[in-house]
């Protein structure tokens, strides 16, 4: 059976774009023009920042190692790509510390965003704070550890929305497709946005019949969550255009065009340690063509009125920005 590991994998050496760098180079910047007039308020809805790790240290109990990352980085890739917003998320790699994604929407000032990772160590308090500086949502990552029980998602997700559900804030949430069936009770009643990570975990090989993509679309049809159509390299192993997720892509977007948003996952990191590498050994970011990655969209919505809900107008209501 295809797993994860091998999407992860196999999209690698199919989107290795540039050349191959040595630890500690600079993330990928696009090398492909857009080829759409891009809307004015667009957001990038999925980045994450990996800071100097003398200041930004990792969790020790991380699964992978990424390569630095910085403002400055992005906010070039941004402007390349006629990108005036971002929201940044907390990677896996800090656990519960976000001081990293603090420090990007500091440097990104009123066009930034944010999703934290807390716990139950983590006090109403710094959760006023972490409002003050810009977050608007918390992350429940169950696909990077591999987490796949849905007992264990529906627990993590129900106290994820019993923590905000007062906020006005939303649950992310990054797990495989075959998760969500297991989950799909609590997002229909949800008090608050659900939103799926890289098109629900969906794998672009298995198309749109594959167990668990219909409960999807159900949700986002009944407007009960929303699906970043972001990261496609790790849905599918066609790069660089990724021709197998326009299927996905489309079914999503035409079940309910006003549940989705896009995003980047720039800097790309690749949360599969090599064989015979350890965790805290560092893994080169993936290579990644933003500008072709984006140029897609353009076939995944072709009218520019759809491209606008999913570039701004569904952002800009999910994210709160004025």
């Amino acid at each position: 059976m295809l797993t994860r590991r091998h999407v992860l994998r196999g999209s690698a050496a199919a989107a290795l774009i540039l050349s191959t760098r040595s630890a500690f180079a600079k993330p990928s910047q696009p090398g492909t023009a857009v080829n759409f007039e891009m809307p004015a308020g667009a957001v990038d809805c999925h980045t994450h920042i990996h800071g100097d790790p003398e200041k930004f240290p990792m969790f020790a109990g991380r699964v992978y190692t990424p390569e630095p990352a910085s403002p400055e980085e992005m906010a070039a890739l941004h402007k390349a790509l006629g990108i005036q917003r971002v929201v940044i998320v907390t990677p896996s790699v800090y656990g519960t510390d976000n001081s990293a994604t603090l420090f990007g929407i500091k440097a990104r000032g009123a066009d930034a965003r944010g999703v934290a990772v807390i716990d139950d160590k983590t006090t109403e308090a710094q959760l006023d704070e972490m409002h003050a500086a810009g977050i608007r949502g918390i992350r429940v990552n169950l696909a990077t550890t591999g987490t796949n029980d849905p007992a264990i998602a529906r627990q993590r997700v129900q106290t994820g929305i019993d923590r905000i559900k007062a906020r006005g804030w939303h649950l992310q949430i990054y797990t495989n497709l075959p998760v969500i069936p297991g989950i799909k009770d609590i997002a229909l009643a949800s008090p608050v946005p659900l939103v799926f990570d890289h098109f629900g975990g969906a794998q672009a090989a298995l198309g749109p019949e594959q167990p668990g993509f219909s409960d999807l679309l159900e949700l986002v049809k009944a407007g009960r969550a929303y699906v970043k159509i972001s990261g496609a390299y790790r849905a599918s192993m066609q790069g660089p255009d990724f021709n197998d997720v326009v299927p996905l892509a489309k079914a999503l977007i035409s079940a309910n065009p006003d549940r989705i948003v896009w995003g980047t996952d720039w800097p790309h990191p690749d949360s599969v340690t090599p064989a015979g590498k350890k965790p805290t050994d560092v893994t080169p970011l993936l290579q990644i063509d933003d500008g072709r990655l984006l140029n897609q969209l353009a076939v995944w919505a072709p009218d520019a009125a759809s491209r606008k809900k999913i570039l701004v107008d569904n952002a800009v209501k999910l994210y709160g920005f004025g």
